[in-house]
């Protein structure tokens, strides 16, 4: 995520866990209702790993109400006798599990369903959801709305560390991701963008359906939808489909249209640093709702806000950041919520790489400036859950991966990244995966350095 450089930004592991009372025979009792991250309390459940959610959605913006038939396929890991979804404020109107009905109820933003029969540990099963209403952010006063924002013609859903859940249920947490089919099916004449690669359209009887599919490991706060008046585009990169939209309500020949457009020349130059490019599609979004005051890394497909294209000026830092993301964060994803510093510093520091790139300030630049304003005192690595979006993550966090870079050289720290992006690829992370791994690889102590760099209270000696 990128907060927006026009007003605060208000937005932007954990195994699952099973937990509860012994079922009737010993081998079956409920799974957990929170992931046990104290960073979202009461986000993602226990008991299950999914496999795959197959979504089939209709969306009407003259009324705002959205239908959905949700197919989730997962694994159980431990004996369930019933297990949670997370689902904000919509009805739901049926669930069957293995094609059996399966009683429901809501429990607040819980969706808790038992199956007529236990789950063995190891079983592979589906749940499938019929629901539908109008669709509500989810408010939190101290991260900012997040998830399903009715538009002037459409829709936007996105959000970070939630929002997936305002628009299906899911298991709402990074550390359980899974591949998606998303069907939508919207009013002849608007478009309707989620994640991957596109599978084509078809209209009948005034509606058109747009078929998308992601094939690779996605975090749910990944997940996107995008309805509305938008000039979408469709071609190929490397082989590869991009698609990228700019809101009609954006000048076409704007700076918002031009910086998405480099998209797959930013791609292009981080793969030359990172590695090859994690995903089969590549994309952008420009929104024109500015009630969007971010811009955040939703799977080969980012979404822009308005802020960051004011001014009249091309602004490709963001789409740095945001495409940055793609490795940092969406192919290797935070295993908790307290090491997000591994997206937003990473991210940061691609900025500052590509700045050097195109013409602008200096790695080294970048670098003394952020020293000379960071406040010591407030932590990159577990910064608590109201600073999780703070300069701390993003500024500080970059200054750790240059020091780390100063401190084993070039040719070392380049074989870092390119070598625990491969090692780590559709999976989640942690602080100290990254560290040992970085160890192993230098031949050399580096917990210290890190140490200094992301939680030391005083300015650390450069290296």
């Amino acid at each position: 995520m990128t907060r927006g450089r026009w007003w605060p930004a208000a937005a932007l592991a954990v195994a699952l866990l099973a937990g509860g009372c012994t079922g009737g025979d010993g081998r079956f009792r409920p799974g957990a209702a929170d992931a046990g991250d104290p960073y979202v309390p009461g986000a993602g459940n226990g008991g299950y790993d999914v496999d795959h959610y197959a979504l089939r959605l209709r969306y009407d913006p003259a009324d705002d109400r959205l239908t959905g038939l949700a197919t989730v396929t997962a694994t159980a890991t431990t004996g369930l006798s019933r297990f949670h979804l997370d689902l904000a404020g919509l009805t739901v109107d049926r669930v069957r599990v293995d094609g059996a009905p399966a009683k429901h109820r809501r429990d607040g933003t819980e969706l808790v369903v038992t199956p007529a029969r236990g789950l063995p540990a190891g079983r592979r099963f589906t749940v499938e959801v019929g629901y539908g209403g109008v669709p509500r952010p989810l408010p939190n006063a101290e991260l900012g709305d997040g998830g399903f924002h009715a538009t002037g013609d459409g829709a936007i859903a996105l959000g970070q560390p939630e929002s997936a859940s305002t628009w299906y249920p899911v298991n709402d947490h990074p550390s359980d991701k899974a591949s998606y089919d998303v069907e939508v099916t919207v009013p002849d004449g608007l478009a309707a963008l989620s994640n991957g690669v596109p599978k084509g359209r078809s209209s009948q009887a005034g509606w058109t359906t747009w078929r998308w599919a992601e094939a690779s490991p996605m975090a749910s706060y990944l997940t996107t939808l995008v309805i509305g008046d938008y000039r979408v585009s469709t071609g190929t990169h490397a082989g590869k489909p991009l698609v990228t939209a700019v809101a009609a309500g954006l000048p076409a020949d704007g700076p918002a249209a031009a910086s998405v457009a480099r998209t797959g020349e930013v791609a292009d130059f981080l793969a030359g640093r990172f590695g090859p490019y994690p995903f089969d599609a590549y994309g952008g979004i420009a929104v024109a709702d500015e009630r969007i005051r971010y811009a955040l890394e939703a799977q080969t497909r980012p979404v822009y806000g308005p802020g960051f294209f004011v001014g009249g000026r091309p602004n490709t830092e963001v789409i740095a950041h945001e495409l940055a993301h793609q490795w940092f964060g969406d192919s290797v994803s935070v295993a908790r919520w307290q090491d997000i510093w591994l997206n937003e510093g990473f991210a940061t520091y691609a900025e500052w790489l590509w700045n050097e790139h195109d013409g602008g300030r200096r790695v080294a630049e970048s670098f003394a400036t952020a020293y000379a304003a960071t406040d010591w005192t407030k932590p990159s690595l577990d910064p608590g859950r109201a600073a999780m979006f703070g300069d701390a993550v993003y500024q500080r966090g970059a200054l750790a991966v240059h020091a780390l870079r100063r401190a084993v050289g070039d040719e070392t720290f380049f074989r870092i990244l390119r070598g625990w992006l491969a090692e780590r690829r559709d999976g989640t992370a942690t602080t100290a995966d990254f560290a040992g791994y970085a160890e192993r690889v230098a031949g050399r102590p580096l917990r210290p350095l890190l140490d200094a760099w992301l939680v030391g209270a005083t300015a650390p000696a450069l290296p």
